[in-house]
């Protein structure tokens, strides 16, 4: 391979960039964003490296959740810690079910700019440039709002920034205190119509709770009891401002993109020779890939070959979105492939991306049987083959929003329009994401 650089990604063929139509002024915020602090620090990336390589040896299980994409317009302090006290809440269930760490990524501070299908969309007769998250563009289909404008990248590393701020407050500041987190879980399982179900795993938890305390085991006098590790991670689609964001770290003279702890490339970006691949072997992050249904096992090899040349564990996590109906198939295969090259990975589920659907009066949904179904068929295919599942991946958010048809409280398609905030994919909501975390900790707990 050729010497790598930040700027190498820049002679390879590159999809899903927007057309910046002012060159010159992209440049300028260029070199603004690489004079800018970096939003999170080199040695943060490899401690979160070290715990992905536990759970690539099945000692640790990984829970990344958080928006679609994140928006300038609901950006406020309520919606950062709601979303951030679910993942608490869920960790802590899953903790329990699996008896082992759960590692918390968050999708925030970072996760602003989609894919998309296609370069433009059409309305009525009008074409313009698709959405493409608001670091690129805005949601509004004028002329002027879907041009994409370079100066949003300044206001998305300030977003990010101020999330980052309050999330290590959160986690280091009492917050995450593990009694308090499972107080609000049993408000969940009090108003909940699977009360009964969750009961005996609440009732566990708070005995061996009070257990630990009678023995002196307290916040008071036990930080970990009352902070945690949260890390943050986003999809490494707008290399302009992960390249802007990369820094050599200057203990090890290695380079790391300071955007995030964790970055993914995702199913439109990978090709084996292209700019975002490229991008991502040289950074030092731990990093992950989509894998569709379409994806063959030897393309996957030369992937994991060329972004993990040294088989590092906990340097790769491989994030499978393949579809309810078709998780058994067409993931077996992939996954005794790469148990057989024997190559150290993370497998993570994604049951969300593969489960989209449009619901009869309009709106773009998820199924909550069919997420559900996705990853009961993602520990089933790793319990066949030998392996260890890894992590599960949901968009989802702390707001009572109304965008993924059923689960214990039943959103029925009629429901959709009352509370449908997301700009881009549908994601669940706090009790549906709290409901699936009781469901994984089952299957966590049959693990044991």
């Amino acid at each position: 391979m050729t010497e790598w650089t930040p700027k190498t990604w820049r002679d390879k063929p590159a999809k899903q960039l927007p057309n910046y139509p002012d060159q010159d002024q992209l440049n300028r915020v260029e070199e603004i964003i690489g004079e800018m602090p970096p939003l999170v620090f080199a040695g943060e990336a490899r401690n979160l490296k070290q715990q992905l390589a536990d759970a690539c040896h099945g000692k640790a299980f990984i829970l990344q959740g958080g928006d679609c994409a994140e928006s300038f317009a609901e950006f406020n302090a309520n919606k950062i810690r709601d979303t951030f006290r679910v993942l608490l809440q869920m960790a802590v269930i899953m903790t329990f079910g699996g008896a082992m760490p759960i590692v918390k990524m968050g999708r925030m501070a970072g996760q602003f700019a989609k894919p998309r299908s296609s370069d433009d969309e059409t309305i009525d007769g009008v074409t313009l440039p698709s959405y493409r998250g608001d670091i690129v563009n805005k949601l509004d289909f004028t002329a002027e709002g879907r041009a994409p404008d370079p100066q949003r990248m300044i206001r998305a590393y300030n977003q990010s920034a101020a999330t980052l701020n309050l999330l290590r407050a959160f986690a280091q500041g009492g917050y995450a205190d593990l009694n308090e987190v499972h107080r609000w879980n049993l408000d969940f399982i009090k108003d909940s119509p699977l009360s009964q179900r969750y009961e005996q795993l609440a009732g566990d938890i708070d005995r061996a709770l009070t257990f630990m305390a009678a023995c002196g085991i307290t916040g008071e006098k036990v930080p970990t009891m009352r902070e945690t590790d949260f890390y943050t991670c986003h999809e490494a689609l707008l290399l302009p401002f992960e390249e802007a964001m990369t820094r050599v770290d200057s203990t090890t003279g290695d380079w790391y993109d300071t955007s995030a702890h964790f970055l993914w490339i995702g199913a439109r970006t990978q090709d084996t020779d292209g700019a975002q691949i490229e991008f991502a072997r040289g950074i030092n992050n731990p990093i992950g890939i989509k894998v569709p249904p379409e994806l063959e096992a030897d393309t996957l090899i030369k992937l994991i070959d060329k972004l993990n040349p040294e088989n590092e564990a906990g340097r790769l996590s491989l994030i499978a979105r393949m579809g309810a109906g078709q998780v058994e198939e067409k993931l077996t295969p992939l996954v005794r492939r790469v148990k057989e090259e024997g190559r150290n990975v993370v497998w993570i589920c994604d049951p969300m991306h593969g489960n989209v659907e449009k619901s009869s009066t309009g709106f773009k949904t998820r199924r909550f049987d069919n997420i559900l179904a996705e990853v009961k068929g993602f520990f089933a295919v790793h319990r066949s083959e030998g392996t260890h599942p890894g992590g599960v991946h949901f968009e989802m958010t702390g707001q009572n929003v109304t965008e993924c048809v059923g689960g214990a409280h039943d959103v029925t398609e009629e429901d959709l329009s009352s509370r449908y905030h997301t700009a881009c994919d549908p994601r669940l909501n706090a009790n549906q994401a709290l409901e699936l975390a009781f469901l994984v900790a089952d299957e966590l707990k049959a693990l044991r």
